[in-house]
């Protein structure tokens, strides 16, 4: 009797699995929606975890070429063979943002300059405009070689490219380059032009972020509002002109995650920078440098350097207006004529003393 009850057991169909139905077609083009719009890494790993089939979906070569930036947002601490093998893949599928990000921690972070700046030149060919602007600080700074490998010319052309389209530090910067005729016949007015256009982008910018803003959020740049965007931080400062780089101190826009990834990298000690390197001094950049005095320091105290005059005016307006030096000491610099509402910056030599002023 038993053995004739296990039989009939053995016997009772099977419900079928609705997923293992659907098309091929239909699961690759739901898997690639859900990797374009991950919030984080997980949100992907969880996929490839479920069962096989997602997982022979999930790394499909349609799929990872559409997998978005934050699918790529790991920490530095959790940087691994299979982290670096994952944005190989990706690379391989022809995914701009992977190329970008797996470009940048070659260059920066593993130190194999030709490849990284490789894969971000293939990036830039993609018009992934950070990967025009990244390549154009490279240019600016000769970064990876010597002083006499700076090319400003090229790095003019690239910020150009990566300001058509749309890129925000990419209109400062070219602002800034015909302001000072760095790398480009001197044109004040022109250059006033694309700073105004900047900084009425990020404006828009701001004032988008502040319409989509919900109370529940927790985020510290989540909660800024429209009464923050109009206030300049420091007693010094007052006024609520429109423009961030004309005294408007705007809320600070998200960094991309390989600039966090540069950041913790080098703050964690996983990366060591040799002696007399340092890290641009604007906080969301991350960017080392990769000689001695390759970045150039605030012309008014010498205590900070950047990569860019774009990251200056940056932490101009998020912190350094208020350390630079004491206030009552800034009438002197702008009745000498300074009209930036920051100081410049200068090229510090080899064994050349800076004197920082107290």
């Amino acid at each position: 009797m038993g053995t004739a009850q296990r039989k009939r057991l053995r016997t009772i169909p099977e419900k079928p699995d609705l997923f293992d139905q659907l098309p091929d077609e239909l699961v690759l083009h739901i898997l690639s929606k859900l990797s374009s719009s991950a919030s984080r890494p997980s949100d992907f790993i969880n996929i490839v975890i479920t069962c096989k089939r997602l997982k022979k979906f999930a790394l499909d070569p349609f799929v990872l070429s559409k997998a978005g930036v934050k699918t790529f947002a790991m920490k530095a601490e959790r940087w691994s063979d299979p982290a670096h093998q994952f944005l190989k893949q990706c690379v391989n599928a022809g995914n701009r943002e992977a190329l970008y990000t797996l470009g940048m921690i070659r260059f920066y972070c593993l130190q194999n300059r030709g490849s990284g700046a490789s894969l971000m030149a293939k990036a830039a060919i993609k018009s992934h405009a950070l990967a025009l602007y990244s390549l154009a600080v490279i240019q600016f700074n000769g970064s990876g070689g010597s002083k006499n490998d700076k090319n400003l010319r090229a790095g003019v052309a690239l910020c150009a490219r990566a300001a058509v389209l749309g890129h925000i530090d990419a209109l400062r910067e070219l602002g800034h380059c015909l302001q000072d005729g760095y790398g480009v016949p001197r044109n004040i007015v022109q250059g006033r032009r694309f700073l105004v256009q900047a900084n009425a982008k990020e404006l828009a910018l701001s004032l988008r972020s502040m319409l989509t803003w919900k109370p529940q959020q927790k985020h510290v740049e989540e909660q800024q509002n429209l009464h923050y965007a109009c206030t300049v931080r420091g007693p010094a400062i007052t006024g609520c002109p429109l423009l961030s780089d004309f005294g408007c101190n705007v809320p600070a826009r998200e960094a991309h995650p390989v600039n966090g990834f540069l950041k913790e990298w080098f703050e964690s000690r996983r990366g060591v920078l040799d002696h007399g390197l340092r890290l641009c001094s604007h906080g969301s950049c991350g960017r080392p440098e990769t000689r001695p005095h390759e970045f150039r320091r605030c012309s008014v105290c010498g205590a900070v350097n950047y990569c860019s005059r774009g990251c200056q005016a940056l932490d101009w307006k998020l912190r350094h207006q208020v350390e630079c030096i004491p206030a009552e000491q800034w009438q002197g610099i702008l009745e000498d004529g300074g009209d930036h509402g920051f100081g410049g910056m200068v090229e510090i030599e080899e064994g050349e003393d800076v004197a920082l002023v107290e």
